[in-house]
């Protein structure tokens, strides 16, 4: 299959080079600066699921950055449960984690990085921070529901000089607002039935009229999960309304609510995997998510060269579980001396979060050719209140009843200010120079306790740390008809999380010189398409990521032992990402009357390896000091290669989908050899081919089906240490989907 694939790549590669004819091209102008303020504009008259990003789209400016635009309505796949193989199955190199059967969670990444709750994206709705701290605690809990987004924006690792620093780049959910809508009202309805007892409802109205538009829907989903003790009740609602107050003002605002409880059936050992994959030991683990947000959103149109938009946003959050979190090879049994089953643990989190973000963009002439500057200014602040390892009660239903204070009681406080500006600056008909910067000031505070000893409070040592710096990046664009070289580079960081400033000082110290994570990313690629019937756009990048934060063991002059986290050492991540869409029926069949097909490979080679990361660790009572270098990031496949075929016919369309992601390692040391409890050792490859099918009866009615994993793949993609954990989670296996749509 792989040879196939690759065969493919390299035939639709032929098909590049022999298409060059520039002289056949009349649209010169493809790559030049579009405004599109209106979401619905992008993509609107097309039937394809992948496209680029406009080089200016309102007030943002994305020439000289590899970048990829899906328009929702066109994906193949089962987007009700958020099924990102499918939806970025044409954005070459990302990697999903795949544990969780209701798509409540997404976990993406990319070029080595780690896709735990894809902390290394900076994930958005609308333009605005959807996780729970990006600078302190920068997970995403919450994902919109995807029958409600318009288009799904990436930006790869150099998106942070207008989004922020983050070393994946960004990925923004743009939701529906109503305004593709050319009536009053509008009611839309998608009913959809699946394997494992999944049922979703979503239901929507909107409409417009000459000064005003809107959206709203309710979403419920539900299911047992393919695994015991994995059921799980999802709840998403959202309301739009937009007014144009004049012609040059237009201001809306949005809501949010998000709200789910699933229970979680725990890791699995190797050899329980082994012997039943879909098994569960756990059935007293539970976890809760409640989300909602607020966005006033405004956009003035200053003059025909100029436009201003300002988002303010709030968020109020909760993150709770409750549950038996050993090791799978322990069992949850009753204990002989209280005749009871042994106390959950309860972990709590709560983030109150709050911020503004104002955008300006400038068309100006310097000589006789248009420059556009994209400048603005963004602050943040973000409060999280922890409270873990609280004994809760000995029974199986979700609550958060706990017996005695929680050991741990911390409070932090984030606030982010940032200046950020890029320019486009036009160089004769071809070529383009975006230079940009992004001003950063950065203050993060811990207090609190992190533990009781009888009714002694071990407090967290006093932190409160302020960084400000300047990250730097140039992109460029050489236009050749309606394909582009590209090339950027772009500087970016990680401060350093709230867990890796509340270590427990009895037991670990923090190296009061710890560094932020810093490093950068440089892409290098050709991009275009030819006609109708060739899509493509190949690259390679470099991503350096250095002063890593670990732990490493140390010794006192009194013979005693502690764990010092410092910054332990680099990595770096070279490779090539490669997409290729080409239509051979629409190429070579100019009058076919038995349909088209499409046919797509997606690519993506990656080295991640460790440079200089050093590690002492503590064996009996000596300390040995070992060196990572040359090791394999952990999770971090060599290969991700995605690639189908889509039949298209009138108001049919079928899909068909194979994926293979290599295997990779679950820790820095590389363990092959599985651990007993499942947390460290390889992660096997795997193979899928997913099917799924659209029928449009008329404008109003549509059918949609599909099957994922169609023969039965058993296969997992990742270890935890913890949550929703430890152990191996296994991925789900065969399973089916029907939708059924109705718009009026």
């Amino acid at each position: 299959m792989k040879k196939i694939v690759f065969g493919l790549l390299l035939i639709n590669c032929f098909n590049i080079v022999s298409a060059q004819d520039t002289t056949k091209i009349k649209d010169t102008g493809f790559f030049a600066p579009k405004y599109l303020p209106e979401i619905t504009l992008v993509g609107r008259n097309s039937n394809a699921d992948i496209h680029f990003l406009p080089e200016v789209v309102g007030t943002n400016i994305n020439a000289g950055k590899k970048n990829s635009l899906i328009v929702m309505d066109n994906v193949q796949g089962n987007v009700v449960t958020n099924t990102m193989r499918q939806v970025m199955a044409k954005v070459p190199g990302i990697h999903i984690w795949e544990s969780d059967p209701s798509g409540i969670q997404i976990g993406i990444a990319a070029r080595g990085l780690s896709p735990n709750r894809s902390w290394e994206f900076n994930v958005r709705q609308n333009g605005y921070d959807i996780s729970s701290d990006p600078f302190g605690y920068p997970e995403a809990y919450y994902t919109p529901q995807l029958n409600s987004v318009q288009r799904l924006e990436v930006v790869r690792g150099a998106g942070s000089l207008q989004y922020g620093p983050q070393f994946g780049g960004l990925v923004n959910f743009i939701l529906k607002d109503g305004s593709d809508i050319k009536k009053p009202f509008q009611y839309e309805s998608q009913q959809t039935a699946g394997s494992f007892g999944l049922f979703n409802s979503y239901n929507a109205i909107g409409g417009q009229n000459e000064k005003s538009h809107y959206y709203a829907f309710w979403d419920h989903r539900k299911g047992n999960g393919f695994r015991e003790n994995s059921g799980f009740k999802v709840n998403t609602a959202f309301a739009n309304y937009s007014w144009k107050l004049s012609k040059k003002l237009k201001l809306g605002f949005e809501f949010t609510h998000f709200d789910y409880l699933s229970q979680q059936p725990g890791g699995l050992t190797d050899a329980q995997f082994s012997q039943d994959a879909y098994r569960s030991i756990r059935s007293r683990n539970w976890f809760e998510v409640k989300w909602n947000m607020a966005a006033l959103n405004l956009d003035y149109k200053i003059n025909e060269n100029s436009r201003l938009n300002i988002k303010a946003f709030a968020m109020s959050g909760d993150r709770n579980s409750i549950g038996f979190m050993q090791a799978p090879n322990v069992a949850d049994t009753i204990n002989a001396s209280t005749l009871q089953y042994n106390n959950r643990r309860v972990d709590i989190d709560q983030y109150r979060n709050l911020g503004a973000e104002a955008r300006y963009i400038l068309d100006y002439n310097l000589g006789k050719t248009k420059q556009t500057l994209s400048a603005g200014i963004r602050y943040f602040r973000g409060k999280t209140y922890r409270f873990q390892n609280g004994r809760g009660d000995t029974g199986f239903e979700y609550n958060l009843n706990t017996l005695a204070p929680y050991p741990t009681d911390l409070a932090f406080l984030t606030e982010n200010t940032a200046f950020f500006a890029e320019n486009i600056f036009k160089i004769g008909k071809n070529f383009i120079l975006i230079p940009g910067l992004r001003v950063e000031h950065i203050r993060n505070t811990a207090n609190g306790r992190i533990n009781l000893t009888g009714d002694t409070e071990v407090k967290v040592g006093n932190e409160n740390r302020r960084r400000q710096f300047i990250l730097p990046g140039i992109g460029a664009e050489y236009h050749i008809g309606m394909t582009e070289i590209y090339a950027n580079y772009s500087q970016s960081y990680r401060p350093a999380l709230f867990s890796d400033l509340t270590a427990n000082p009895t037991t670990d110290i923090i190296d009061q010189n710890l560094a932020d994570a810093k490093g950068y990313n440089i892409d290098l690629g050709y991009r275009g398409r030819i006609k109708d019937y060739l899509f493509f756009d190949v690259s390679g990048y470099i991503l350096q990521y250095n002063n890593r934060i670990g732990l490493i063991a140390q010794q006192r002059t009194d013979g005693s032992f502690y764990n010092f986290r410092t910054n332990v050492g680099d990595s770096r991540s070279m490779g090539v990402e490669a997409l290729v869409e080409f239509s051979p029926t629409k190429a070579w069949m100019k009058n076919n009357q038995f349909g088209h097909i499409t046919l797509f490979t997606s690519i993506a080679y990656i080295q991640a390896r460790y440079e200089d990361f050093k590690v002492i660790s503590r064996q009996g009572n000596n300390l040995v000091e070992t060196n990572m270098k040359n090791k394999r990031v952990e999770n971090a496949p060599e290969n991700i290669i995605r690639a189908g075929m889509t039949y298209t016919k009138k108001a049919l369309t079928i899909t068909a989908q194979y994926s293979y992601v290599s295997e990779a390692f679950s820790d820095a040391n590389n363990t092959i050899t599985p651990t007993a409890n499942g947390v460290n050792g390889l992660i096997p490859s795997y193979n899928l081919v997913d099917l799924s099918g659209t029928y449009k009866f008329n404008e109003k009615f549509f059918l949609k089906s599909g099957i994922n994993n169609l023969f039965g793949e058993k296969y997992f993609t990742r270890r935890a240490g913890g949550y929703p954990g430890p152990g191996l989670m296994v991925a789900e296996p065969r399973n089916f989907f029907v939708t059924v749509g109705v718009k009026f």
